[in-house]
């Protein structure tokens, strides 16, 4: 937090981050994607069955709670539990930048591959969201590495264009 400055208001600049690190992060993703091989796409689609790791999330909260969804609403839920994690991330992180000198490392690039790891690289396999690492060519991998990279230095920059003295 910066001198004077409330958690609260720590916590709703993180959340502005989050969602613009999230947006700017898609942009990114969506481009190397699309650029990569015919090849190497199909292999991702196939081995995560055409279905993005907060789809499956979505189904499986669904089951739990006694129903099914249908495949837009299955995407919708997806995609509001993709922006619900950005924007914890940034709120996250926005709580952590002025406490931990090495959470700011980089402008937000140790983060990002923090988050990396953590999420892409561990949570959505021990979750059962996707299948195992060694499942999706090394370009995904690389791809989700720049997405969340692009993700932590997005969300520094926006936290330090609304904290200008923090």
């Amino acid at each position: 937090m910066g001198a004077g400055r409330s958690a609260i208001a720590d916590l709703i600049d993180g959340a502005i981050a989050g969602a613009v690190a999230t947006w700017v992060m898609g942009r990114v993703t969506t481009y190397l994607y699309e650029h990569e091989s015919t090849a190497v796409r199909e292999r991702e689609d196939e081995a995560r069955s055409g279905k993005t790791a907060y789809a499956v999330a979505a189904e499986k909260a669904a089951r739990l709670a006694g129903t099914e969804l249908s495949e837009e609403e299955r995407d919708k839920y997806g995609s509001t539990i993709h922006w619900a994690l950005g924007i914890s991330a940034g709120a996250l992180y926005s709580v952590l930048r002025p406490r931990l000198r090495s959470a700011e490392l980089a402008h937000g690039l140790a983060f990002g591959t923090a988050f990396w790891l953590l999420m892409d690289e561990g949570a959505v396999y021990a979750l059962k969201l996707t299948p195992g690492p060694t499942a999706f060519p090394w370009q995904t991998h690389a791809r989700g590495l720049a997405g969340h990279l692009t993700f932590g230095a997005v969300a520094d920059a926006t936290l330090h264009a609304l904290q200008p003295a923090a």
